[in-house]
């Protein structure tokens, strides 16, 4: 099936995928490109839009992202968001400046005021709040332009020029704490690009597969099965696309939860795919002996997956390709192009320099965990796999904040088991999406049976999230928080205190490590 497209140049800002997540609610597909893709590229993929993102730099630094000139001739209507709304405004002879003595700099929740004639505010009210982020300022609006949005400390909060279909804001209308964002985004889609809309994960499904046979012919694919949403997603997807030539390589790490490595065979046992489970525990913990570092912890781990994979390989016999359940949220917090690193992903930034496959498949690469699940149910997966909560491919590793050891991982399995028991038995499972004990490196004195103790606090840590770019701590009830701190402390050997985390990502990430 034909769609429309939208491409969304990425200027490096950190959550610039939420912007793509917020076109495609929308119903219209989008692709993230970065800023340096060739303008003939972008010109062949006939895009009905396109987004300039946010970034860390400023317009007017010499090393900072610039956009290509060819960009503004193409007729193509542009959206500039903040650092891009700046570089639309430097490009067509306006001029930027940093903001002085605290007048048109603006952080956080920020009262604006829009002009509803403009076509990108239209059915909007005149005033609600916006996310701004922003220390330079739009000195000189470009000539053509005029302004369409202001805030007590900048009059130069939105730009546009209808005619040509350019139009800027500095704010962020892709987080949700801008009160209108999604209709903003919406009427640049629908009354300035014209969108039609009706894209749906049935459409990538079949754009995916055909993709896929494409890529890998009659070539045999490993895929890394972790059993989680996104590696059994990716199965079935494979699966579709090329079948008997797809073999299932499960790894237990010996980092999984209690029990969880015989529950991810059972699950696969009985389908039509050829599974293999390799126990490597003693493996991967000789490797993190003595390892603290977290970023050390996600290579090493990462490192050794492959290493397995390979050693699996060559035992099947010839493998084109390495298939791996990776999604956007671990391609952005392992940085890409700009972007800042927040944390390897032992599936992105966790990959050796060199392995020894043909290349490696990611069919969600592009996708968020809720177009995931969304493609899941369109493939015919149980909903109990499918809402499955995610859990890391570097498991408990990095759950076990410092050294790793056996007993540590002992303790931390118990300790999250009887968490995850006590949330299924309240019956708050369904009211959050990801929730985990964290075993810290902190140790602290306590009394138990009349006895001085010195040893370990174990954090709780529950979030509500649609996308997994942000999240917000849940409200668990006190007294299901407190029957898992009386029963951690009870049946737990050498866990004194229980702490429960209330901070949302961000400033915090979901995961500790």
């Amino acid at each position: 099936m034909s769609h429309q497209t939208v491409i969304v140049l990425d200027f490096g800002g950190q959550y610039n995928q939420l912007i793509a997540r917020r076109v495609r609610e929308q119903g219209v597909y989008c692709e993230v490109r970065p800023y340096t893709t060739p303008v003939a590229s972008l010109k062949a993929l006939r895009p009905i839009g396109i987004i300039f993102t946010g970034g860390p730099g400023s317009v007017y630094d010499p090393a900072a992202p610039q956009a290509d000139p060819e960009l503004f001739r193409l007729g193509v209507p542009i959206l500039g968001i903040c650092y891009g709304c700046q570089l639309l405004a430097q490009n067509l002879g306006g001029r930027v400046a940093p903001a002085q003595g605290g007048a048109a700099r603006e952080y956080g929740k920020t009262e604006t005021f829009f002009d509803t004639d403009c076509r990108l505010f239209r059915g909007l009210p005149a005033g609600s709040a916006t996310w701004m982020s922003h220390g330079d300022y739009m000195e000189k609006v470009p000539e053509g332009f005029r302004l369409t949005a202001r805030s007590a400390a900048c009059p130069n909060v939105a730009i546009s020029d209808e005619a040509r279909g350019f139009y800027g804001v500095q704010f962020h209308p892709e987080v949700n704490h801008t009160e209108h964002g999604a209709a903003i985004i919406r009427n640049f889609l629908y009354e300035v690009c014209g969108a039609r809309g009706g894209w749906t994960m049935g459409d990538y499904k079949e754009t995916a597969v055909r993709r896929l046979r494409e890529k890998i012919g009659d070539g045999k694919v490993l895929l890394a099965l972790s059993g989680g949403v996104d590696s059994s997603v990716a199965a079935a997807l494979l699966a579709e696309a090329v079948g008997r030539q797809l073999t299932c390589v499960f790894v237990d790490h010996g980092l999984m939860r209690l029990r969880e490595g015989d529950e991810v065979e059972a699950a696969f046992s009985g389908r039509d795919v050829r599974f293999i489970r390799v126990n490597a525990a003693e493996r991967f913990l000789s490797r993190l002996s003595g390892v603290t570092e977290p970023e050390s912890k996600r290579k090493i781990i990462g490192e050794e997956f492959i290493r397995v994979f390979e050693a699996e390989a060559k035992k099947i016999g010839r493998v084109d390709y390495l298939a791996q359940g990776t999604i956007y949220p671990d391609v952005i917090e392992s940085g890409a192009g700009d972007a800042a690193v927040i944390k390897s992903h032992h599936n992105v930034g966790g990959l050796p320099g060199c392995v020894d496959f043909k290349e490696i498949v990611e069919p969600l690469r592009l996708l968020f965990k809720d177009e995931v699940r969304a493609l899941g149910r369109e493939l015919g997966l149980p909903e109990h796999l499918v809402s499955r909560q995610p859990f890391p491919g570097p498991g408990l590793a990095i759950r076990c904040v410092g050294e790793v050891t056996g007993e540590k991982l002992d303790m931390l399995r118990r300790a999250d088991f009887i968490f995850r028991d006590e949330i299924a038995r309240a019956g708050l499972a369904g009211s959050m999406d990801q929730y985990f004990a964290v075993l810290t490196n902190m140790r602290s004195v306590g009394v138990m049976g009349d006895g001085r103790t010195y040893d370990y606090a174990l954090a709780l840590r529950s979030v509500t999230t649609s996308d997994f770019m942000t999240a917000d701590w849940a409200r668990i009830p006190y007294e299901v928080l407190d029957r898992v701190s009386v029963r951690v402390v009870n049946e737990v050997p050498h866990i004194n205190r229980v702490l429960y985390d209330i901070t949302s990502k961000p400033p915090a990430t979901i995961e500790y490590e």
